[in-house]
């Protein structure tokens, strides 16, 4: 069993802390949870760090214990929604400018698709991954990768129709595919 290297874990913690973070917060939309996920899976990290091969997989372990984290997180949410039912609550616009509105009207959108799903777009657009990489990270195959963010396009693109600026957003998506 390797030893803890405390030195090495505060090192590749303080180099990659502030992406994960944004990483949950494409997943769930809210910063402060993105900030709670983001220390759950820095605590998981901390606890696996003697056994984890530090080499090229190791960014892949950790993108895939954010989506874990992410999706597990939702699955709780879903059923505990089953017994009480709120209002959703309203993201608020910001300063006004068209820019913000766009950016918090896609970030409502993307809550709104299934968090698998999500997963995909989060990774291959927002993390720029390829769809082997995403596939791996979820366990899944390629096909998977593939269906999945088809159907989170295609659902955004419903969930936005109105909003003339997404048609050339998901068409460059879709052209990166």
């Amino acid at each position: 069993m390797k030893s803890r290297d405390e030195a090495a874990y505060v090192e590749y913690v303080g180099g990659c802390q502030d992406r994960l973070r944004r990483t949950a917060y494409l997943m769930t939309g809210d910063w402060a949870l993105a900030s709670d996920i983001t220390q759950e899976v820095l605590i998981k990290l901390y606890v696996a760090w003697p056994r984890l091969d530090r080499g090229p997989g190791l960014p892949t372990y950790v993108r895939r214990t954010i989506m874990s984290s992410v999706i597990d997180l939702k699955r709780k949410q879903k059923r505990r929604r089953e017994d009480v039912i709120a209002e959703p609550e309203t993201l608020p616009i910001g300063d006004g400018s068209d820019g913000r509105a766009d950016r918090d009207a896609l970030m409502r959108a993307l809550t709104e698709v299934p968090p698998r799903q999500r997963a995909c777009v989060v990774l291959r657009y927002f993390e720029e991954l390829s769809i082997a990489e995403t596939a791996e990270i979820l366990k899944c195959s390629e096909g998977n990768v593939k269906s999945q963010t088809a159907r989170a396009l295609d659902a955004l693109r419903r969930l936005l129709d109105d909003a003339a600026w997404i048609g050339p957003i998901v068409a460059e998506l879709e052209g990166a595919r």
